[in-house]
């Protein structure tokens, strides 16, 4: 073995063996897999092998596109069987709501190139003669959907990235990762074996997060128990059965060697491996819970009475690692340079395996990723998502999010009240009912006395559309008080502070003393990295105002295009510097009577920003807007920010102000996006 090569990867389950077969294909080929025991006997051996299309956009569905086209033809490039099968599926719906999300996902599917037609109850009784279908709304086909075996398949990738010379080695475990100068740079094996690489990829299952972990990476994942069935054979079952899925009864069936497989993905899951996974963990199987599986199966044998005479031949019980958002990660990490890491497949990983492969053997030889994979980009999580208790208590909750409705503004109802602004406390008792984003509580929108507060879903208007009605409103007659203490603050400070953010923004920065720019950040190829403002606070100190949902993501990109010569040092100060918006024609008058200070046009013009005292406290006021309105954003210490809060209600009520959720945000973005014009000012 060589002591040093271009790409280590550790791990070799699906994802692994993906990554190491399309860098091959890419003509990178000095290139070692490590797998800790033998290939895939981590979680690929047990996955139940479904190979469907459709995700929530248009590139995850080009990404799982890709797979189900490669395994077409990974058999007969590699001479390796991947008992692909390419026998379509079916979606079914017992009630109106559940129809109507699979006719908007149908009609996704179309605009996306997918095949997708909506089915009666008699053609889902046609294409699956065992289904009990007097109760069913309808359903969508999929034709091109199918299965295949996971451990083939994955086998099938290993051979072809050895057959143009990438190297593999079993029972080669990985102790830790080595870093060196904020770079990741090798790996030490068990037993001292030092291997160097100019890149390191994690591709480790429900591994990876404690690997991770002892280098100060945050891969927020955890294991959860997952249940299924195999029958005994059946007599004359019929062996071009599509896969069948019913969200509504939290199961999922596949014909195999004329046995039927039937999973679940039941509401409230059972998570593992809380307090660490055996690195003898192989080929295992958890223990039995029947009594866990027994209402899905009661469904089940309602649903397929064939169940109810066939023998169950295997119960399994295995592990598969969820994140807290129920989307992969992917990508190279923000905490250290040239690793990258692909995991959390959320029970999609042998669907998502070849675009994953694909995509991230071209990040990783360019540089950046292929096409626009926010959805699933590693950068997109939260530092404090890794903690342990947060993911076991979020886990019971994402996998069966898998099957359960996927309403428009559905919010996480597990590991909530995780990031509370100062004033989330006085939010509440004026009505709010708070939404998530990013972990950070903010107000979705203020209830009506006499209103529910419940966060209530529908495929139709929503039940608080009549709140943000008023909300709306009231932001363009008089004035509203939003929390936007979720939105990421940055300080950047040195002699070129200045000149690193001219380097990177597409807007000048260097501007006089309170000036606020609009910009956004650019990459090296043009494209856009990062939507911000900047405030010129000092000479040589700016304050960077960002999305809260893109925190680590925009400050990994500000931290990594500081030249290593270059005297500027960024620092995050979200936790230490709550934001509260005043917007609405009245938002000056009253501002001007809280502070004493003249706001006017003339005096204080758009773009503008400084410090003023306001009640006992001294704040940086902002004038910028979000609504299309008059507008201020008000920079306090977390010490005064529920003083200035007061202030601002209490003064406030002479001028009609509210509290106020996101919808007028919303609805300004909205309209400013479809009139063409930026939402921002």
């Amino acid at each position: 073995m060589a002591k040093s090569v271009d790409i280590i990867i550790v791990g070799g389950g699906v994802a692994g063996c993906s990554i190491a077969y399309h860098l091959a294909q890419l003509g990178i080929t000095d290139v070692v897999l490590l797998e800790r025991k033998q290939l895939t006997c981590g979680t690929t051996w047990h996955a139940a092998g479904l190979v469907t299309q459709l995700r929530a956009t248009r590139n995850m569905t080009e990404l799982a596109k890709y797979t189900g086209e490669l395994f077409r033809g990974l058999e007969a490039e590699t001479g390796q069987a991947t008992g692909f099968r390419q026998n379509g599926s079916l979606r079914l719906a017992t009630h109106a709501a559940r129809l109507e999300e699979l006719k908007r996902g149908a009609s996704m599917a179309r605009n996306f190139g997918l095949e997708a037609l909506e089915v009666t109850p008699s053609e889902i009784k046609e294409r699956y003669p065992l289904v009990e279908v007097d109760d069913l709304a309808g359903g969508i086909w999929m034709p091109n959907d199918g299965q295949v075996n996971p451990s083939d398949v994955t086998l099938a990738m290993a051979k072809g990235a050895r057959q143009k010379g990438v190297t593999i080695r079993e029972n080669a475990p990985v102790d830790r990762i080595l870093v060196e100068n904020g770079h990741a740079v090798g790996v030490v094996l068990r037993g001292g074996e030092e291997l160097r690489a100019a890149k390191v990829v994690i591709a480790g299952g429900m591994w990876s997060r404690d690997l991770a972990g002892d280098i100060g990476v945050s891969l927020p994942l955890h294991a959860a128990e997952h249940f299924y069935i195999v029958t005994e054979p059946i007599p004359n079952l019929p062996r071009d059965l599509p896969v069948m899925f019913l969200g509504d009864e939290c199961s999922y069936y596949k014909e195999d060697a004329g046995k039927l497989l039937l999973g679940c993905f039941e509401p409230e899951a059972k998570p593992w491996g809380h307090e660490g996974i055996s690195d003898d963990f192989s080929f295992d199987s958890l223990p039995e819970d029947f009594d866990h599986f027994e209402p899905i199966l009661d469904m089940a044998v309602r649903r397929v009475p064939a169940l109810a005479d066939a023998g169950i031949q295997l119960f399994f019980n295995g592990p598969e690692s969820f994140t807290p958002d129920d989307r992969y990660l992917l990508g190279e990490t923000p905490e250290v340079r040239d690793l990258f890491c692909a995991c959390g497949f959320n029970s999609v990983g042998i669907l998502s395996s070849g675009g994953v492969g694909k995509a991230l053997a071209a990040w990783i030889r360019d540089g950046h990723p292929p096409m626009e994979l926010a959805d699933v980009d590693v950068r997109r999580m939260q530092p404090f998502q890794s903690n342990s208790r947060y993911l076991f208590d979020r886990t019971k909750e994402t996998l069966g999010l898998l099957f359960a409705m996927h309403w428009p503004y559905r919010q996480f109802e597990t590991a909530r009240n995780v990031r509370q602004s100062p004033v989330h406390d006085r939010l509440l008792s004026q009505g709010a009912v708070m939404t998530e984003a990013a972990g950070f509580e903010r107000p979705g929108f203020f209830a009506a006395d006499g209103r529910s507060k419940e966060f209530g879903y529908s495929y139709g208007p929503q039940g608080w559309f009549p709140d943000v009605r008023a909300e709306c409103l009231n932001t363009a007659e008089n004035v509203t008080l939003f929390d936007q203490s979720c939105f990421a603050k940055f300080l950047l400070q040195g002699r070129d502070a200045c000149r690193v953010l001219n380097y990177i923004s597409a807007a000048e920065v260097d501007v006089p003393l309170g000036k606020v720019v609009y910009t956004q950040w650019l990459n090296d190829r043009g494209g856009i990295e990062a939507d911000v403002t900047i405030t010129r606070t000092a000479p040589d100190t700016y304050m960077i105002v960002t999305l809260g949902a893109s925190q680590t993501r925009d400050f990994s990109w500000l931290t990594r295009s500081i030249p290593e010569d270059a005297h500027a040092f960024a620092t995050d100060i979200t936790a230490g510097l709550p934001m509260l918006g005043l917007m609405g024609p009245k938002s000056r008058a009253l501002l001007e009577v809280v502070s004493g200070t003249d706001l006017s046009d003339a005096a204080f013009p758009f773009g503008t920003s400084r410090e003023i005292e306001l009640g006992y406290a001294r704040v940086r006021v902002s004038r910028l807007t979000y609504v299309g309105e008059l507008g201020w954003e008000i920079y306090v210490g977390a010490d005064f920010a529920c003083h200035v809060f007061d202030v601002l209600t209490e003064a406030g009520a002479a001028f009609g102000v509210t509290g106020t959720g996101s919808g007028p945000l919303w609805a300004w973005a909205m309209s400013a996006i479809l009139m063409g014009s930026t939402p921002f000012f």
